[in-house]
């Protein structure tokens, strides 16, 4: 079965994450396949908007962390999968089309991170959305917290990316991580599409590219410090004892190095 499910209807293209017996969690290979698949769109005349969804009960769980010890282990290892996570959501967050999250079950982490590079977050009731970064000693890229930030405000998104707590589709959608809640999340945001894809591309497309860019500014910010802070995590002991207390099922024992 193909990880990555795509469909085309009435000029929307799905893209489906489809493993759904591990709700849907994010292999290195799929980071890397979503980047060809949205930079195939942009020259796509056919495709007017892309709705981006999980197969089964989740969007989805989040990154594979099964996979980290063997291509996360490190800053350098870990720095090779931020350049691909970072890739993807540049991919999505690019493309000159309007982009909506149907989600529904879980949202977390990376599940997360690919949201918040989509234009629209629409969510069904049931949804659970979190980043638990924090419990894996994980310093989030800088691109993804400033999407986070826009999206949140301050006060949001320091509670979101320090507590690691999950939050119901009810809470996500006062903090802003969610625009629209919908009993059916598929059919909304396709109506959504249509609606939008009658008016004019170009428009669409201009508007994207200026508040995107606007949004993404990273003003102040020492960029250097950032990333040393994003290194540090990935080199630290920390890191290690959350991955093994992930796969063990326990809760982790943090001493901050």
């Amino acid at each position: 079965m193909e990880d990555i499910r795509v469909e085309r209807r009435d000029g929307v293209a799905h893209v489906v994450l489809n493993r759904p017996a591990v709700g849907n969690a994010v292999t290195l290979a799929m980071w890397r396949e979503l980047v060809d698949i949205f930079s195939g769109y942009a020259a796509d005349r056919d495709v007017r908007g892309v709705i981006l969804r999980g197969s089964g009960r989740n969007f989805s769980v989040g990154a594979d962390i099964s996979e980290f010890e063997r291509i996360r282990e490190d800053r350098h290892q870990a720095a090779a999968y931020e350049v691909a996570v970072d890739a993807c959501s540049g991919a999505i967050a690019a493309l000159g089309k309007p982009v909506v999250a149907a989600i529904d079950g879980y949202c977390l982490g990376g599940g997360c991170h690919l949201a918040l590079a989509c234009d629209f977050r629409f969510a069904d009731r049931n949804t659970t959305i979190g980043i638990p970064s924090a419990r894996l000693s994980i310093v989030y890229g800088v691109n993804s917290v400033q999407r986070l930030l826009a999206l949140t405000g301050l006060s949001n998104a320091k509670r979101i990316l320090y507590s690691a707590d999950r939050f119901g589709a009810e809470q996500a959608i006062r903090m802003g991580l969610i625009d629209e809640l919908h009993d059916d999340v598929v059919g909304a945001a396709e109506k959504f599409l249509q609606l939008l894809a009658a008016n004019a591309p170009l428009s669409i497309s201009g508007a994207k590219f200026m508040l995107n860019g606007l949004t993404m500014g990273t003003g102040a910010l020492d960029l250097t410090t950032a990333q040393r802070l994003v290194d540090e995590a990935s080199d630290s002991s920390d890191f290690k004892e959350g991955r093994e207390a992930f796969v063990q099922k326990r809760s982790p024992r943090f001493r901050g190095e």
